[in-house]
């Protein structure tokens, strides 16, 4: 046999040896996947159930520009403490939250710096309770926001929504998956009180809201 046969038998033997390691690897992560997709639909992980179950709003004053020559937006300042619910209703997945901000708004417009929340494991139909501080000092509104909040100031009542947005991680025994997106939107409704000739908003003393509200949990 010549060394040209020779050579030519070597690159056959290396192509067959390479499709057989590239048919083992596609296989592999055939079974990795079907492994998962059996396991999904076996214990069927349901999303976190959230709970707004009230709100203590400290201040909540919108203010308009003085006379000025130079334009001015408008204002808006809140404190409020809010106690969110989330319960786990699987019977045999845990959940982990991590990297999760609430803040709140109004309308379409956020109206208060994020605010974090500590990282969490949640065990199988377990419940955990947060209850963060939300804060905004002199935040730009708009126009729009302005005049909404001063008709709701007119009927008494205004619609907050406070949102929670970041990231959850399912855990099944010593298996746990990547992470995903989760987002929850809790409408709140609270109540004008004080002096309406002192600004749009909610004075001082503070003021508690039950609100036991269930809230939107996009995951």
């Amino acid at each position: 046999m010549s060394t040209k046969e020779c050579g030519h038998h070597d690159d056959e033997h290396r192509r067959k040896l390479l499709r057989l390691i590239i048919a083992g690897i596609a296989s592999l992560i055939l079974v990795i996947l079907l492994t998962i997709f059996i396991i999904y639909l076996i214990l069927k992980p349901t999303k976190p159930q959230f709970i707004i179950q009230d709100a203590t709003i400290y201040n909540f004053n919108i203010s308009s520009p003085t006379s000025s020559p130079f334009p001015t937006p408008n204002t808006l300042s809140l404190t409020m403490q809010v106690t969110l619910s989330t319960h786990n209703p699987n019977n045999k997945i845990g959940i982990y939250y991590q990297n999760l901000h609430v803040y709140a708004s109004y309308q379409t417009q956020q109206i208060s710096f994020p605010s974090a929340l500590p990282d969490t494991y949640q065990g199988h139909n377990d419940f955990t309770v947060w209850s963060p501080f939300i804060y905004a000092v002199a935040v730009p509104v708009s126009p729009f926001t302005f005049s909404a909040l001063q008709q709701d100031e007119n009927n008494g009542m205004v619609l907050v929504s406070v949102k929670v947005n970041g990231r959850v991680k399912w855990k099944v025994g010593s298996w746990i998956s990547r992470r995903y997106h989760i987002f929850v939107n809790c409408p709140a409704y609270v109540r004008f009180v004080g002096d309406r000739n002192n600004g749009v908003g909610v004075l001082a003393p503070a003021v508690k809201f039950q609100v036991l509200q269930s809230c939107t949990v996009d995951v």
